[in-house]
């Protein structure tokens, strides 16, 4: 029974429950900073020596050595099998259990199958990193830092050059050719020839998930001729890169071993030893291998850490990463949910500052952070001259903008008022127009930052203050009523559930961009959660069986044609269908985060009289509501139009 739970449905059950109200029914609690302390369930004793930290959603007992999440504690204190804690906390989360069926099973059986050939594998590579033609891998190693002492715990090995070396090993245990080319460990020609080694002549790096399973490797080459100098196994069906960080089982485990009141950081580097570096020096540390930090990755780490330490090189190319992160992150943020940035000192990477400098330097360098507001705010202000009344107005805009991405209105008015007053705080001299919680305009003929005095704009000003309660009720019924795109948007992700992938954070936390829809959004959020794949009728019969009729489905049908020519996606088929899908949902919630900036100005517009933001953010916003009322299926045009 434990296969039919994935990890995503598993980190949703727990992600409803706090660890500390579970426990506390079994174990006295009591408050103690950020964690609860008790005495052990496991042991007698007389000082509390039990810590839960719900921030982790982990438990930690000093007097037995045993550690966890709410699953490993019901197993440990009720004795309960894995799937009866699990069914256990899924009830009392409200999470549907996946529904069993013969096809799942059989898919569970092939990765069952396909993990065994994985883990023997790993063992195997293990074996080959102490023969002698890995005789220049472990002098590598070395070279690195990294003692023989230290390859057991991350369970480094090597593949030798033979074309099917691990194959031939493999074959002889009872594997078959394309089971193994399945699970990503041999490379199937094209032209139909024999499956050979994917790893050939390279120091080879497990991944496990969270759990410590072996579900894929990658490999460092020895040749310095070589193509790839990092080689990643490829999707398998264990194996999603989206979904994955380098590092997590042993960062998980640093985690609660700090479970003694210490603020542990959870930090992602760039490379496989830099991760190592930091798990060496006592810090919990992950990587995305090679790929660019993604929703639901970031998703996991903040399921491990309300606030995650990004930390990259100092160059130009880490710093272009650090700003595609703030992108991408900045509509997930939530109160409690947020990220911290490190640019490590002389453009030196974690691994290196361990070896040159010492673990104590490495921490001290990662204590070192940048709060994302601030990280966020320098990303926008760029090296470009505020020397003009175009530019200056133009930063404030899209201060504005990146500020109504965020979907939590709390979240979203604090990030405005304090990058507005960062933006302030740039002309230090001059009296702020902008000042959060009190009026910021006292009259008379002050200037502002575009010249001119405020008395000569006072007709505009007060133009746009008698618009700014209709622009308020025309966003109040823009939200009620429901909007054909985004009736569009969810239709096709009944029909593909799949398509929400990539955007399954935005999804779960925005809808559809119409909250007549936000249940529906999120039952498909919870379905993608339950299963890797789902087709239409399996979609529609389980949305059924949680409340949807097929009066609901008709009707959203209908609304969806509305859109017309604006939902291009609905007409295609295959990837093409989704890329369009992915661009429509881009450019929705890019108007949605319009709409909030321009509510915002209206409503900031009697203490800091700025008309002219709040007329090009309108303008903005208009032109994008036509552009998203047209066809824009043109791939050139609908390039034209994305946010950038």
């Amino acid at each position: 029974m434990a296969g039919r739970y994935d990890e995503r449905f598993l980190e949703e059950v727990k992600s409803r429950l706090r660890p500390s109200d579970v426990i506390g029914r079994t174990v006295k609690l009591r408050k103690q900073g950020r964690e609860y302390v008790g005495l052990s369930p496991f042991n007698k004793e007389k000082t509390p020596s039990f810590y839960v930290n719900d921030e982790k959603g982990q438990f930690f007992d000093f007097s037995s050595g045993k550690t966890g999440d709410l699953i490993t504690f019901l197993q440990e204190t009720e004795r309960l099998s894995f799937a009866e804690a699990v069914e256990r906390l899924a009830g009392e989360a409200g999470v549907p259990l996946p529904a069993v069926d013969p096809r799942g099973a059989e898919q569970e059986k092939v990765r069952q199958g396909l993990a065994e050939w994985l883990e023997l594998a790993a063992k195997w590579f293990e074996g080959e990193l102490k023969r002698p033609p890995a005789r220049e891998a472990r002098a590598y190693l070395e070279r690195r830092g990294l003692p023989e002492k230290e390859w057991a715990r991350f369970r480094l090995g090597f593949s030798p050059a033979g074309r099917t070396a691990l194959k031939d090993y493999l074959v002889t245990k009872g594997a078959r050719p394309a089971e193994l080319v399945e699970a990503g460990l041999l490379i199937a020609p094209e032209d139909g020839g024999a499956p050979y080694d994917r790893f050939r002549d390279r120091i080879i790096f497990p991944i496990l998930d969270a759990r410590g399973r072996v579900v894929s490797f990658g490999g460092r080459a020895m040749d310095p001729q070589a193509r790839a100098k990092y080689l990643n196994g490829p999707e398998t069906p264990i194996f999603h890169k989206g979904h994955q960080l380098y590092g997590l089982s042993e960062a998980r485990k640093i985690l609660a071993a700090a479970a003694t009141g210490e603020d542990a950081p959870l930090v992602v580097v760039e490379g496989y030893m830099d991760v190592i570096a930091c798990q060496r020096a006592g810090i919990a540390g992950v990587a995305a291998m090679g790929t660019a930090l993604g929703e639901e990755q970031m998703d996991v780490l903040w399921r491990h850490h309300p606030e995650p330490t990004i930390c990259l090189d100092g160059d130009r190319a880490g710093k272009q990463a650090a700003n595609r992160i703030l992108e991408r992150a900045l509509p997930l943020l939530k109160p409690g949910r947020t990220f911290k940035f490190v640019f490590i000192e002389g453009g030196k990477d974690p691994d290196e500052v361990l070896r040159e400098q010492g673990a104590l330097v490495l921490k001290a360098q990662m204590a070192n952070t940048t709060p994302f507001a601030e990280a966020l705010f320098n990303f926008h202000r760029g090296d470009d001259p505020l020397d003009t009344p175009e530019r200056k107005t133009a930063l404030k805009v899209k201060l504005r903008k990146v500020a109504a991405s965020i979907a939590d209105p709390d979240l979203a008015g604090a990030y405005r008022e304090d990058l507005l007053a960062r933006y302030e705080a740039l002309w230090p001299t001059r009296e702020p127009v902008y000042q959060a919680g009190a009026a910021g305009y006292a009259g008379g003929g002050r200037r502002d930052f575009a010249g001119g005095t405020w008395e000569s704009r006072r007709k505009a000003t007060a133009a746009a203050l008698g618009a700014s309660a209709q622009v308020k009720d025309a966003t109040d019924r823009l939200r009620k009523a429901p909007r054909p795109l985004a009736a569009a948007l969810a239709m096709a992700a009944v029909r593909d559930p799949g398509v929400i992938d990539d955007s399954i954070e935005r999804v779960g936390s925005h809808g559809f961009g119409d909250v007549q829809l936000d249940r529906l959004a999120q039952e498909l959020v919870s379905l993608r959660y339950e299963a890797d794949s789902l087709e239409m009728d399996a979609a529609v019969r389980r949305l059924q069986s949680r409340g949807f009729s097929p009066e609901d489905f008709a009707k959203l049908e209908r609304d969806a044609q509305r859109a017309g020519a604006s939902a291009p996606f609905l007409t295609e088929t295959g990837e093409r269908a989704r890329d369009l899908w992915r661009q429509a949902f881009d450019l929705l919630m890019q108007l949605e985060s319009l709409e909030r900036a321009v509510e915002g100005a209206a409503q900031d517009l009697s203490r800091d009289q700025d008309a002219a933001t709040l007329m090009t953010l309108k303008g903005e916003r208009d032109q994008l509501r036509r552009l998203l009322n047209s066809d824009w299926a043109h791939p050139e045009e609908a390039q034209s139009i994305l946010p950038h």
